[in-house]
């Protein structure tokens, strides 16, 4: 397990710091009053950069953090102090990317909260138990969007993804009567 790189937390933050999607990976905080602690910790101490453009990297608390910016949100990811930046930066990059994608380049904190679930389904498709998954963008935003298509809407409102999938599972259906 020491070979393969670990992932303790992805944070999503609005722009005063306050949860908008979190999921922990780690026993480093157990209870979720040192959660909050931790996000407040890393959220004071990232304020004042201005991490728009690039992601940027430091250390917190003994963890490995990385972090970008955009709009009124701020995402976040952290390892042990021994994890490579460089991977931790992919993930986060795989992350910030699939919600741009997710929210149609609308990513501000409103349309997050509105599309919260396709967020967290995001936060799945990228880490699972710490363990990295997948960090390219358009893959993991194809994974989440097949997921969460809801076969019931007019094909009008699905993406020509999710009507190839509902053509798909209703000609199967009728293959198997």
């Amino acid at each position: 397990m020491e070979l393969c790189p670990y992932v303790k937390n992805i944070l999503l933050l609005d722009s005063e710091g306050k949860r908008v999607a979190v999921k922990y990976f780690s026993d480093d905080w157990p209870t979720n009053s040192a959660k909050e602690a931790f996000e407040k910790s890393v959220f004071t101490k990232t304020q004042k950069t201005n991490a728009r453009t690039e992601a940027e990297i430091g250390l917190f608390e003994n963890h490995v953090v990385v972090y970008k910016f955009v709009q009124d949100l701020q995402f976040f990811v952290s390892g042990g102090e021994n994890e490579n930046e460089l991977i931790l930066a992919q993930v986060l990059q795989g992350f910030f990317d699939a919600v741009g994608l997710l929210l149609r380049g609308h990513v501000d904190k409103k349309e997050a909260l509105e599309n919260l679930d396709l967020i967290l389904m995001c936060i799945d498709e990228i880490v699972d138990g710490g363990i990295i998954l997948e960090t390219d963008a358009n893959v993991i935003a194809g994974k989440v969007a097949t997921n969460s298509m809801d076969s019931g809407a007019p094909l009008s409102e699905q993406t020509i993804s999710q009507a190839l999938a509902t053509a798909r599972e209703h000609l199967t259906r009728s293959l198997l009567k």
